[in-house]
């Protein structure tokens, strides 16, 4: 990848590749896995743009999609192994986890008791995207998005409310 192409056409967009990133995944050492697959990704995917949405709509609908396939295949690979091994890998995963910011860290771990779709939802509005360009990268209505993050938001509350608490 040329360091031109990731310093204009990625890391502008670094930002919300970050939040994605880190919604769907439990470690550091995963969380740049799935930074680099998404970058690498994107790097691979550039001539199929086709200018149909804008650039920071596709990187954003890549980003999601790349993250979700990964935890699919994350999953499939765990289904493989015995349940000890697979209670210290995790036990390993938690303590592995990098991130310094007590209070961020609790948003997190209650964004990722999100539904996939739902945690896209809510790491777009954070991002502070119109509810037009959340419901094209997802596929549904902005109408649809209005309502979804309400209730997604009143989820969180109930979430951290009984972690803080």
């Amino acid at each position: 990848m040329s360091n031109d192409f990731y310093i204009s056409s990625i890391l502008p967009y670094s930002g919300i590749i970050i939040k994605i990133c880190r919604a769907y995944t439990d470690s550091q050492e995963d969380f740049e896995d799935y930074y680099q697959e998404v970058c690498l990704q994107i790097w691979r995917s550039r001539d199929k743009f086709r200018g149909d949405a804008k650039w920071s709509t596709w990187i954003y609908r890549l980003s999601l999609n790349i993250c979700l396939t990964l935890i699919k295949k994350k999953k499939k690979n765990r289904q493989h192994y015995n349940s000890n091994y697979k209670v210290q890998n995790e036990a390993l995963e938690d303590d592995s986890r990098t991130f310094s910011d007590e209070s961020l860290n609790l948003l997190y771990e209650a964004i990722k008791q999100l539904s996939e779709i739902d945690r896209a939802i809510i790491l777009l509005y954070l991002e502070e995207k119109p509810n037009k360009e959340i419901a094209e990268i997802i596929g549904t209505t902005p109408n649809n998005i209005g309502v979804r993050v309400n209730r997604i938001k009143e989820r969180l509350k109930k979430l951290l409310d009984g972690k803080i608490n």
